[in-house]
C-alpha cells in the first residue's frame, strides 16, 4: 500500500509539472504573437523640410550710419536711442558761424566780380567802336577784349566759390537719409567732430521694416536649398507666432565654427504680423522643400539599418522575409520607399520600436 501511495503521488506531481510547463509555453507564444505589429506600405504625398537656426539681420541698405562731412562743433543734437525718424528729418546741427562768414565773403566777391565784368564789357564795346573809326590801335582793342574775358572768368570763379560755400553751410545740418529707428548715438552736443580722414558717425538708423533672416544651413542640407522656397520661423519672444518668408540668396562661402560647416541662406520676411522684430533675434527656421506626390511610403519605425543598408521585414503567412530597401524623403513619421517593397505589403515593426 505504501508503494502504491508513492506511485500515485509521483504521477500527480508529473502531471502538474507538464500542465505548468504547457501553460508557460502557451502564454509565451500568446504574448509573442500579440507583440507582432505590422505597418502597411501605402501611397501618399511626401514633403521634406530642412530645420536650422538663424539670426534676424537688417537687409542691405536698411542700416545706415549717419555722420558729418565737415568738421565742427555739435551745436544741437536731436536724436535719442529708440526714436523713430523720417527721411529728411534734421537730427543734428553744427556751429556754422565760420562757414556763414565765408559765405558772406563769397557773396561780396561775387558782387565785385559782377561790377568788374560790367566795366570790362563797357570798356570792350568802347574800344571796338573806336577801332572801327580808326581812333585807337589794334593793341588797345585786344587788351580790352582780354580784360573782358578775364572778368568773365573771375565771375564764374566767384559763382563757383559761392556755390561751394553754400554747400559747406548745408553740411552743418545733418538729416536722415532713411526712415527708421535710431539704434545708437555716438556723439553729444558740444563735441568737436573732425572729418579730415573719415566722416564721424553721429547716429545709426535701422529700418525695422526691411529685415531678413540669415539661416545657418548644414553642409549636408545646403544642396536641397533653392531660391524661392518657402520658409517659416519663430522667435523666442513670440513663440506662438509663425512668421513666413522666402529664400532670396545662398551665400557661396561657408561659415566654419567648431569644425561644423554651415552656409548662410537669407530669407526675406513676408510680414511681421503686427509684432516688432529686431536685429540679432535668434530664429528657429523651417525651409519647405518640394513635395513628392503619390509615392510609396511606410511608417519609419519598421525600417531598420544594418551596416549602412536599410531593411524591411515583410510577413508572408508565418514566414518573415527581410528585404533590402532604398529609401527617399522622410515626412511626419513616414519614409518614402523607392525600391524593395510593394504597395499593400505589410512590414513587421520590430519589438524594440
Amino acid at each position: 500500500m505504501k508503494r502504491n501511495w508513492y506511485g500515485i503521488v509521483g504521477i500527480i506531481v508529473l502531471v502538474g509539472a507538464v500542465v505548468t510547463v504547457g501553460t508557460l509555453i502557451f502564454h509565451s507564444n500568446s504574448k509573442k504573437s500579440s507583440a507582432l505589429q505590422t505597418a502597411q506600405v501605402v501611397r501618399r504625398d511626401i514633403g521634406s523640410t530642412v530645420l536650422a537656426t538663424g539670426i534676424i539681420k537688417p537687409m542691405v541698405g536698411a542700416e545706415v550710419k549717419v555722420g558729418s562731412r565737415i568738421s565742427g562743433v555739435v551745436k544741437r543734437l536731436r536724436a535719442n536711442i529708440g526714436d523713430y525718424v523720417k527721411t529728411g528729418q534734421i537730427i543734428a546741427e553744427l556751429d556754422d558761424a565760420e562757414l556763414q562768414a565765408r559765405l558772406s565773403q563769397n557773396l561780396a566777391t561775387l558782387a565785385k566780380a559782377q561790377v568788374d565784368l560790367n566795366f570790362a564789357r563797357i570798356t570792350f564795346e568802347r574800344a571796338q567802336s573806336l577801332r572801327q573809326k580808326d581812333l585807337n590801335s589794334t593793341q588797345d582793342a585786344d587788351q580790352a577784349e582780354a580784360s573782358l574775358k578775364s572778368a568773365e572768368a573771375l565771375l564764374k570763379q566767384a559763382e563757383a566759390n559761392l556755390e561751394y560755400a553754400k554747400v559747406q553751410v548745408s553740411y552743418t545740418t545733418i538729416v536722415t537719409p532713411i526712415s527708421g529707428v535710431i539704434a545708437s548715438v555716438s556723439t553729444q552736443e558740444g563735441e568737436t567732430v573732425l572729418a579730415s580722414l573719415a566722416a564721424p558717425t553721429f547716429v545709426s538708423i535701422i529700418d525695422l521694416r526691411r529685415l531678413e533672416v540669415q539661416v545657418y544651413v548644414d553642409e549636408t542640407d545646403i544642396g536641397k536649398i533653392k531660391v524661392g522656397q518657402q520658409a517659416s520661423f519663430t522667435v523666442d519672444t513670440y513663440s506662438d507666432t509663425d512668421f513666413k518668408g522666402t529664400v532670396t540668396a545662398i551665400y557661396p562661402k561657408a561659415v566654419i565654427q567648431d569644425n561644423v560647416v554651415n552656409y548662410i541662406v537669407t530669407a526675406e520676411i513676408a510680414g511681421s504680423q503686427g509684432k516688432i522684430l529686431r536685429p540679432e533675434m535668434t530664429t528657429n527656421v523651417t525651409i519647405s522643400l518640394e513635395t513628392r506626390k503619390n509615392v510609396l511610403a511606410v511608417p519609419t519605425s519598421p525600417i531598420t539599418r544594418e551596416r549602412g543598408d536599410r531593411y524591411g521585414t515583410v510577413t508572408e503567412g508565418e514566414n518573415r522575409i527581410q528585404r533590402k530597401v532604398k529609401t527617399g524623403w522622410k515626412d511626419n513619421g513616414y519614409t518614402e520607399i523607392i525600391s524593395g517593397l510593394k504597395e499593400g505589403e505589410r512590414v513587421l515593426v520590430p519589438e524594440n520600436k
